[in-house]
């Protein structure tokens, strides 16, 4: 197992044993000393074998290189706002799309956006935004104040997941009207605003939100597409598009160790993350192929 990430404690710096070679958990104006710790001893002796580090102070960015499914390398920037309780993670595709990801603990809510550039010399603008939001399941990701806790100790090494998840088929059935959706999450404005009319959500949960209180305003069905953008020869005929992207390195929970005091007594304490990958594929309708030139037949 690789050495990744150590964690701070009120007992003892180094009581979060490493998972992943160069990330840690800061703790602030605490230094890291290899002492006898009783029967924490053999496992501290290890660990500072392994790894060493001076923590300073907390900070909330974290960049990592990370190896896409083609091959090529990307840094993805992870960062965390303990005030608002959130998580964002964004990084360039090799094609040069710009994928940020953004999870929203209070209101529950996850946001994708996707920058991808356009086909200039087949009429398109510049780029294209696409803006998916959906429900943030529990235990999808790690919690903003132990993300803001992560440090990268070799900000050169290349990071692969420790685990790799199933795809997930999202269809988005429905639109988000942008100046209503404050009520669904406060990022849903800054992410999505150059994706005005291609801000898309599942039936399903337009359905949950409701239940909750949301306005009905803010949704609105959006029409079938009997043919798939694919298949569909004329550009400007309306169809169902497909759009997929992968998040290939996120910290998608937390570990726990155990230790025991002098008396014998156990106890849990966080010792470190588990990164995972995982890939989502969007279905959604969209008024003319042009829209949707990626999701063209082979």
């Amino acid at each position: 197992m690789n050495a990744d990430l150590l964690g701070s404690s009120p007992r003892f710096f180094f009581s979060f044993l490493p998972l992943f070679v160069g990330l840690h958990f800061a703790s602030s104006g605490m230094f890291a000393s290899c002492v006898s710790a009783a029967s924490s001893a053999r496992i501290l002796t290890r660990l500072c074998a392994l790894v060493l580090v001076v923590a300073l102070g907390l900070g909330s960015e974290l960049r990592v290189r990370v190896r896409l499914a083609d091959g090529l390398v990307t840094e993805e920037v992870l960062e965390a706002d303990n005030e608002r309780d959130s998580i964002s993670l964004e990084f360039k595709q090799g094609d040069g799309t710009l994928v940020t990801f953004v999870a929203d603990f209070k209101q529950d809510v996850k946001i994708f956006r996707a920058l991808i550039l356009g086909e200039l010399e087949r009429g398109q603008n510049q780029y294209q935004a696409l803006c998916f939001v959906s429900r943030l399941g529990r235990n999808e990701i790690i919690p903003s104040e132990s993300m803001a806790r992560l440090r990268q100790k070799n900000p050169q090494a290349i990071r692969l997941a420790e685990e790799r998840r199933g795809l997930e088929q999202l269809e988005m059935s429905a639109a988000v009207n942008l100046s209503r959706a404050s009520q669904l999450s406060s990022h849903i404005h800054n992410m999505c605003s150059e994706a005005r009319d291609a801000i898309y959500t599942r039936e399903s949960d337009v359905r949950h939100w409701l239940d909750k209180g949301a306005d009905s305003s803010m949704f609105e069905a959006l029409p079938q597409a009997a043919e798939a953008c694919h298949s569909t020869k004329d550009p400007w005929q309306p169809c169902l598009c497909t759009y997929g992207l992968r998040l290939e390195w996120y910290p998608c929970q937390l570990k726990y160790c155990r230790s025991r005091d002098a008396a014998g007594k156990g106890s849990a304490y966080k010792c470190g993350i588990k990164s995972c990958s995982k890939g989502f594929h969007f279905t959604y309708y969209v008024a003319q192929k042009q829209l949707c030139l990626w999701d063209e037949e082979t």
